[in-house]
């Protein structure tokens, strides 16, 4: 009668099967249809963008690089720079005085999120641009004793200056949203093992707490960049000459409607995508020590995959 001993060295001692299991993915011809058929959409659709002789890609190509739509171009990225780094700069105070213990700053901070939030950016240009009916003057004096200057206030806010003005007080207000819930999604136990350490508040701040909020700042706040980019369009009724404005004063010449709108939209799509792989390296910057494994591929490198799949 045979023993387990017995018969434990002939079962491990048996040969290995010749070949491996073949693992076939499973065939989805739903799937693989859908995709021909949107693949097959949008090639007749680029088909007819292409051959519609009513969008006249040659006065495109004309006044793509024309001088004053570069001239606005370069005006409406100086506006988008300006205001978020003037927004976010108002909005941190706002965020941190939302933070704070004292009711008063915390209740006048949330009482300019809620005006600011709760009316229309266009209302709110106007409303700065035509700021001189209410204030003709501003000046500034010595209580009951001589006044020091004067100004008018059509003198000193212009298209230009009221658009920045605005459009920054708007994104302030969002702004501070964004930065209380970075500064929220800290662990609290991280801040107070940091201060059992005896750490300094500004090196708590610099080494704990900013770098784990902007994990979560920063998808919003690039949200935000490419939103204010795009909103900057609206200071075209105040007769500030950025891009849509000054596409706007050529089409006016010379009626070709159309086409300067295709050029302004190919320099905000042009534009919106820098800003979008900028922003993906960024938060895959700020990633790093917290995911798990390893980091995500970046775009070069999901194409390449994409390809190297398609090739397959």
């Amino acid at each position: 009668m045979a023993t387990p001993h017995d018969v434990l060295p002939s079962a491990l001692s048996a040969p290995p099967p010749e070949d491996d299991p073949v693992i076939v993915p499973r065939r989805r011809p739903g799937r693989t249809a859908a995709a021909v058929a949107a693949l097959l959409v949008v090639g007749l659709l680029l088909r007819s963008v292409a051959r519609n002789p009513a969008f006249q890609w040659d006065v495109v190509g004309s006044y793509l690089t024309s001088t004053a739509i570069v001239h606005g171009l370069l005006l409406t990225l100086w506006l988008t720079a300006a205001v978020m780094v003037l927004g976010f700069a108002i909005g941190t105070v706002l965020a941190v005085a939302l933070l704070s213990g004292n009711p008063v700053l915390s209740g006048l901070s949330r009482g300019y999120v809620w005006i600011f939030r709760a009316t229309p950016v266009l209302v709110q240009l106007l409303f700065w641009f035509n700021i001189g009916a209410l204030y003709p003057t501003l000046s500034l004096g010595l209580p009951y004793g001589p006044q020091l200057f004067s100004l008018h206030t059509v003198d000193l806010l212009g298209p230009t200056v009221t658009a920045v003005i605005g459009l920054t007080l708007h994104e302030a207000a969002f702004a501070a949203e964004v930065v209380r819930g970075g500064l929220l999604s800290v662990d609290q136990g991280q801040l107070e093992a940091a201060q059992s350490l005896g750490l300094r508040r500004l090196r708590v701040l610099r080494r704990i707490v900013v770098p784990q909020a902007m994990r979560t700042i920063v998808p919003t706040a690039g949200n935000m960049l490419i939103g204010t980019l795009k909103g900057t369009s609206i200071v075209s009724v105040l007769a500030v000459h950025d891009l849509l404005f000054s596409a706007q004063l050529i089409y006016n010449q010379t009626y070709q409607v159309i086409p300067l709108l295709l050029v302004a939209t190919l320099w905000y799509i042009a534009v919106t995508s820098l800003l979008s792989i900028g922003q993906y390296y960024v938060e895959r910057r700020f990633a790093r020590g917290h995911s798990r494994g390893e980091l995500p591929p970046t775009p070069y490198a999901r194409l390449r995959a994409a390809l190297k799949g398609a090739r397959r």
